[in-house]
């Protein structure tokens, strides 16, 4: 009896990965950005981060300790990504009492409410982010500026408006914004003196394309520097924690419709470069877009969710009231992931392939 053949089910060939072993991979792939943060916006880089991921850690504990009544799962690591992710898509010099808001909805609403890790439909840190964008408009589109680090005890507990005064010397408007704006009043009359055929004075000052690869502009604390969140895209390729289906196929819509764009109106539209290196749009294509729970199985399918989330997110940076539409654009797509993976599923092992 000892030597029968035991039959299990697939998979039988095992890859030595491990959901901890992927997370931390994407917790190492974003170390790039956090220096580079941290480099720019000071010791609030640092407490934004660290605030969120305790936060999300403790949210996660709690919830699954006492209300699911199920073993804390903390050291896959899956929690502490959300919180360093919710943190990249905040403003370093929110409150504490804002980031425990974001972390409970990202940890509460957007993962634990479906079942945990691999049963949410949705990014939990996003869902976090945009929650806090609604609820908390003014201090959420207050962006320090960059080498201006301000932190202390009046920003971290500030429960109310922040004042005139902090506002008009340590922050201001993301490139993104600026733009929007400006070619609002632009072509609304409100800038006197703008030409019909350029731009008018107010985008002079945006910062170069140099600084905006390298991170020297206003912008949530993680999504500010290109080259390092090409690092971490690069890192996470070598170890086959992700494949380039879908960022490559979000950075390539997006410049071909943004590229269309420019090229019948240069007047009134950035140039495709100004997209990619602006914004959420790396940060989001590289590490949350590519989520495995939230995310099509299929490569074709991650092409298909791709497209669609570039090029959503393009309407509603061009067209939208949102200077910004990377996180609705994934979290919109987020929600066509079970129909995708309906229609578009990989070829049966054994099924017959007929050559004509």
């Amino acid at each position: 009896m000892s030597k029968l053949l035991t039959v299990s089910l697939s998979p039988h060939i095992h890859s030595g990965n491990s959901i901890p072993r992927m997370m931390y991979d994407v917790l190492l792939a974003l170390v790039p950005a956090f220096l580079v943060s941290v480099w720019m916006f000071g010791i609030g880089a640092v407490y934004v981060t660290g605030v969120s991921v305790l936060f999300c850690l403790l949210s996660e504990y709690l919830i699954s300790r006492y209300l699911l009544k199920i073993t804390p799962s903390l050291r896959d690591g899956s929690a502490a990504v959300t919180g360093v992710l919710l943190a990249f898509n905040l403003p370093s010099n929110l409150p504490v009492w804002i980031l425990a808001i974001g972390a409970v909805v990202a940890i509460g609403i957007g993962k634990m409410t479906f079942g945990g890790l691999g049963n949410n439909p949705f990014n939990p840190a996003l869902v976090g982010r945009v929650f806090l964008l609604i609820s908390f408009p003014v201090q959420m589109t207050n962006w320090p500026q960059p080498g201006v680090s301000r932190w202390n005890l009046e920003t971290v507990f500030n429960f109310g408006e922040y004042s005139q005064e902090y506002i008009s010397a340590y922050t201001g408007a993301t490139p993104l914004a600026v733009v929007k704006e400006g070619i609002k009043n632009w072509e609304t009359g409100a800038i006197s003196g703008a030409t019909s055929d350029s731009l008018p004075d107010i985008l002079s000052g945006l910062p170069s394309t140099l600084d905006m690869f390298f991170g020297k502009t206003g912008g949530s604390t993680g999504e500010t520097a290109a080259l390092a969140l090409l690092l971490g895209l690069g890192y996470l390729l070598v170890r086959k924690v992700i494949t380039w289906h879908i960022p490559v196929s979000i950075i390539l819509t997006v410049a071909l419709f943004t590229g269309i764009l420019w090229g019948i109106h240069p007047e009134s539209n950035a140039h495709p470069l100004f997209h990619l290196l602006t914004g959420g749009l790396l940060l989001g294509a590289i590490f949350m877009a590519t989520d495995y729970v939230t995310s099509p199985m299929t490569a074709a399918g991650m092409l298909i969710y791709g497209v669609g989330i570039g090029a959503i997110t393009v309407v509603i940076r061009v067209f939208g009231a949102y200077p910004e539409g990377m996180s609705f654009a994934i979290l919109i797509m987020n929600a066509f992931v079970p129909l995708i993976n309906t229609f578009i599923k990989p070829q049966r092992f054994g099924k017959e392939v007929r050559h004509g």
